[in-house]
């Protein structure tokens, strides 16, 4: 498993920034990687690209304004997500871990790490780009 970390300060309050990454059914007005998703429990949920590529997210654990972590898994991938909450007076800093696997290249262990890399760095950029474009910063 391929794992990265991130930190960011949105100059928003923890409510605003907490309910924005937490309303999934929302994701396709500003994730641009989001077409639409499909809440299948409390604790799960489909975001498909603007492709139609699914992926599930499985919530392992929420401590509202402070914590998420999130299971994820599609055809090509499965990993886990950690964003960690720390109001800064009216700004959020989030601290984000994310480690991914790649399914299909497991038998090339050079090729997996590659990929994992490429598809972190991918993720990561165009998330924080999203949320500076939510946030107008």
């Amino acid at each position: 498993m391929t794992t990265s970390s991130i930190k960011i300060i949105i100059p928003r309050e923890i409510h605003k920034v907490w309910e924005t990454i937490t309303a999934v059914e929302a994701y396709h007005t500003w994730r641009s990687d989001v077409s639409k998703t499909e809440v299948i429990s409390e604790k799960q949920f489909i975001a498909y690209t603007q492709s139609s590529y699914a992926t599930t997210y499985t919530i392992t654990a929420m401590e509202p304004y402070q914590r998420l972590e999130l299971e994820l898994e599609n055809s090509h991938i499965r990993g886990h997500w950690t964003g960690l909450f720390t109001p800064k007076g009216a700004e959020t800093e989030i601290n984000i871990t994310a480690g991914v696997s790649a399914k299909q290249l497991a038998t090339r262990p050079v090729g997996q790490s590659v990929f994992e890399q490429t598809y972190l760095r991918k993720e990561e950029e165009r998330f924080l780009g999203d949320l500076r474009k939510v946030f107008d910063f």
